[in-house]
């Protein structure tokens, strides 16, 4: 008897029972994609857009949460490295703990956008590029482009190798004839590590969340020693005493750290919308029927990842999946990277503000040569193992998120129609990407600045939200019918989230165009009003897309209305 032919009336047939589990890793359930019925063209289903049709299916039973811990670790993960150790830390150390209640928001920002990420992929088991493609193909291509001029320059991996080289006394080597600092040889083997691990098992996702859960435990766990052995208690208890700003107006540069800061108060561009590929291969609501990526060379058969997704009828059953699986989504994300993201910024940003307040240095320059002299041998060592652990741990979800989503754009986009094999494409670009990184290693802008590669890359990041945001609210709303498409506090969140990262990407942008480039008309003020010309057509662009979304956003939401029948079943905590 077939899952649609049961009973549905109990919990039973919401829930997964220890005998169904199967996420110890991932999980998948092939599917005869052309044996299934397609989707109606009605409200109560997706709007396909410029895609094809869905394939009708039950939406799976909703596992515990404890099975489907790994997508957000990953996400925590690739954040260590950024917002938790350098930036954050770095400006509130230099102008006050004002800064801090910024960090907050952002990362409550983030909860949000993350988890609207997901939805799509929940709901359909299609990717976010296929998602926004179904707007115009034009969307997934400019987010890949944002991608790689924000990825693509490894300033983590070489960070991460100048603090080993500096925690190991490392000094200069010959190579094939040349002379090579340890710092370099180091970020090399890091790459080259990295690329070794892929080819472990044939799953390729399965090997980044175990060692990624690694290396984020053993992030966390040298974090708390390290506020054991040198952290002050005093320091916590007088922030709120303590919420100032010093200095009148940020300067350029603090800007730029400040927008990435604020991406990096998560993982930040697009390495947050690699949370819909990793709940799909996790296998999340809808995304189990979707294959995964496997090593084209392990020998094991490939999974199918169909070109158009799938999605169910809004019967009781499924509207009480629906509501399961949204609740243990939002919980993981909560719990794993939400809280995980707070302890450790607060506590590494006190222990900068303790020991180096006012500091002009760059975010590595500040631990090493500010906070490890102050603080003692025993602290300095957990302090090398902590940042080599946390901007590695970055470094390679970089890697693993670049590679992932730019692989799925590339398919979709051209090369499922040309007939190239998805593994194929991934495991190629991994290559590609890792030997592009090497080549960055040994090149002198790595040496001349890396702190500089990590900035660009994280206001490049923060450019990268605010238009994002917006494509993702429309593909939320006007593609979604009303079961699952977000409720009024969720989409008026996403508004405020747009808003937030559109006001400091004018703020930057305007800053660069008149500080940099000598284009005083286009100087922008904090409050709007002190703009130049150029400045006042900055904000006025900014707040035209931003209305005009909102608009068709709120629409969408008003048609849905009343749509489906029972859609209140599907809503839960936060819907």
């Amino acid at each position: 008897m077939g899952d649609r032919d049961r009973p549905r009336d109990g919990a039973d047939d919401v829930y997964a029972s220890p005998e169904d589990m199967d996420y110890p890793t991932a999980s998948y359930t092939p599917v005869a994609y052309d044996n299934l019925d397609a989707a109606p063209e009605s409200e109560s289903q997706p709007d396909r857009g410029t895609g094809g049709s869905f394939g009708l299916l039950d939406l799976p039973k909703v596992p515990k949460l404890k099975y489907i811990v790994g997508p957000s670790a990953i996400m925590l993960g690739a954040s260590l490295g950024s917002g938790e150790t350098l930036f954050w830390p770095t400006l509130v150390a230099r102008y006050g703990w004002a800064l801090f209640g910024l960090f907050l928001l952002a990362a409550a920002v983030h909860f949000v956008v993350n988890t609207e990420i997901q939805r799509w992929t929940l709901a359909t088991g299609e990717s976010v590029f296929r998602g926004t493609e179904r707007l115009h193909p034009a969307v997934p291509l400019a987010l890949l482009a944002g991608g790689f001029v924000s990825l693509g320059w490894p300033g983590w991996a070489a960070s991460a190798a100048k603090i080993g080289a500096a925690g190991l006394s490392l000094g200069t080597y010959e190579l094939l004839g040349t002379q090579l600092a340890g710092w370099r040889l180091l970020g090399i083997v890091l790459m080259v590590f990295t690329w070794l691990t892929y080819q472990l098992t044939p799953l390729m996702y399965n090997v980044v969340e175990r060692l990624q859960l690694l290396l984020v435990s053993l992030s966390i766990f040298f974090a708390v020693v390290l506020f054991a052995l040198v952290g002050s208690v005093e320091t916590l208890a007088s922030i709120p005493a303590n919420v100032s700003l010093s200095g009148n107006q940020l300067p350029l540069e603090s800007i730029a750290v400040l927008l990435g800061a604020l991406a990096y108060a998560g993982a930040g561009g697009y390495l947050n919308l690699s949370q819909s590929l990793w709940i799909r291969e996790k296998g999340y609501g809808m995304g189990r029927y979707q294959g995964r990526i496997k090593n084209p060379f392990a020998g094991d058969e490939p999974e199918t990842v169909h070109r158009d997704g799938f999605t169910f009828v809004p019967e009781r059953v499924n509207l009480d999946r629906w509501r399961g699986w949204w609740r243990v989504t939002q919980l993981e994300h909560l719990l794993t990277f939400l809280v995980g993201l707070v302890v450790v910024t607060g506590v590494l940003t006190s222990i900068a503000f303790t020991y180096a307040s006012g500091s002009a240095e760059t975010a590595v320059d500040m631990w090493l040569v500010e906070i490890v002299p102050a603080v003692g041998p025993l602290a300095s060592s957990v302090i090398y193992i902590l940042l080599f652990l946390a901007l590695f741990t970055t470094e390679y979800a970089i890697v693993e998120s670049f590679v992932r989503n730019s692989s799925d754009v590339i398919y979709e986009l051209y090369g499922r129609e040309a007939g190239w094999s998805l593994p194929r494409l991934f495991w190629t670009l991994l290559t590609v990407f890792c030997l592009w990184g090497i080549v960055i290693l040994l090149s002198p802008l790595a040496a001349q600045d890396p702190f500089g590669l990590l900035v660009v890359g994280a206001a490049m990041s923060g450019l990268m939200m605010w238009p994002y945001i917006l494509a993702i609210q429309l593909v939320n709303t006007v593609r979604l019918p009303e079961h699952t498409m977000p409720g009024w506090g969720r989409v008026v969140s996403m508004w405020f989230a747009a808003g937030f990262f559109g006001y400091f990407s004018v703020l930057l942008v305007g800053t660069f165009l008149s500080a940099r480039a000598g284009l005083d008309a286009f100087a922008v003020d904090p409050f709007v009003a002190g703009s130049a010309a150029g400045g006042y057509a900055l904000w006025l662009g900014y707040a035209a897309v931003q209305v005009a979304v909102m608009y068709y956003v709120a629409r969408a939401k008003r048609a849905a209305t009343g749509t489906v029948a029972d859609a209140d079943r599907a809503k839960g905590w936060f819907p």
